[in-house]
């Protein structure tokens, strides 16, 4: 039986725990734990020392697919086994992004703002060009959603290979070719250091004037001063957002007040939805430790997600 650690104490961790007893793990105190369940993701500073303590511990599950906050660490502990949310939250948050690039099209920014009644305005989705930036969890559960909207797609990746539901698959290199023929725009990629920034004044002049971006990765994926010139000059259609940088985005900032952009608190997935499916994969995972099977959602140090 896997002896698991569950910490720190957070309003998650009873959910967590009956997710560990689940997958016959036994829940136990850190110092002679096999594993740990970190349940508290805005605490990662409390990670470190309870590492550096417990030695015994071989396998550290975290609870978000991004893990920005604990990279180093993982890097300077490269002999743990280290696994993340990754592909947990992919449906709510692909569901998220369908919404808000069809609110986007068909001009729910305008009309949300109106006092009176207005000139029509928006594009469909059926048909349209589609480029996804990134080929992970989002994007696997984002294409089968767009199937009936009978979309180009191509997708933007590190490993090329086909995806269904997608018409190609490309590398980072072929973007800028992509996007003068890019109706709608999604960003469903990883933060890294080659990722940030990546939507920036040449590639908002590169889209035509119509096009839609959807951002439901990482604010840093956008340059945002950049964003809200495009913005404002109209030379997109707009911006739908459920990630900003800076975030949380302050109360006066310039994208509050522009009727070409959508946003939300960066709930594409809210802790309500999130924990049942965090707590299904932890249960797999405390399963498979158990078993010596290859654990899902491992990190890779190197790449940093």
């Amino acid at each position: 039986m896997s002896k698991v650690a569950v910490e720190p104490e957070c309003w998650r961790r009873r959910s967590l725990v009956e997710a560990v007893e689940a997958g016959g793990g036994e829940v136990v105190s850190p110092d002679v734990a096999d594993a740990l369940v970190w349940a508290e993701p805005a605490r990662a500073d409390l990670l470190p020392p309870m590492l550096d303590a417990n030695p015994n511990i071989e396998w550290v599950q975290l609870p978000y697919a991004g893990i920005e906050p604990f990279v180093e660490m993982l890097r300077s502990r490269p002999n743990l086994k280290w696994t993340c949310g990754k592909g947990v939250y992919a449906p709510p948050v692909a569901e998220h992004a369908l919404m808000l690039a069809l609110a986007g099209l068909r001009g729910l920014a305008t009309y949300g703002r109106a006092e009176s009644w207005s000139e029509p305005e928006g594009r469909n989705l059926i048909g349209a060009r589609v480029t996804i930036l990134g080929g992970g969890g989002i994007t696997e559960e984002l294409l089968p959603l767009l199937t009936p909207f009978r979309c180009q797609i191509s997708v933007v990746r590190n490993k090329v290979h086909p995806m269904e539901g997608a018409s190609q698959v490309v590398g980072p290199e072929n973007l800028h070719d992509l996007l003068p023929n890019t109706d709608l725009l999604m960003l469903a990629l990883a933060l890294t250091p080659e990722t940030s920034g990546i939507i920036a004044e040449k590639e908002f002049a590169l889209l035509p004037e119509h096009a839609w971006v959807v951002n439901v990765a990482r604010g840093g994926h956008i340059v945002t001063s950049d964003l809200v010139d495009a913005l404002h000059a109209r030379s997109i259609g707009g911006a739908a957002l459920d990630v900003t940088d800076p975030e949380p985005l302050p109360d006066e900032h310039p994208l509050w007040k522009l009727e070409n952009c959508i946003i939300t608190p960066h709930i594409g997935n809210t802790p309500e939805m999130g924990i049942p499916l965090l707590a299904e994969r932890v249960t797999a995972n405390v399963q498979r430790y158990g078993d010596g099977l290859p654990l899902l959602g491992p990190v890779d140090v190197t790449l940093g997600y």
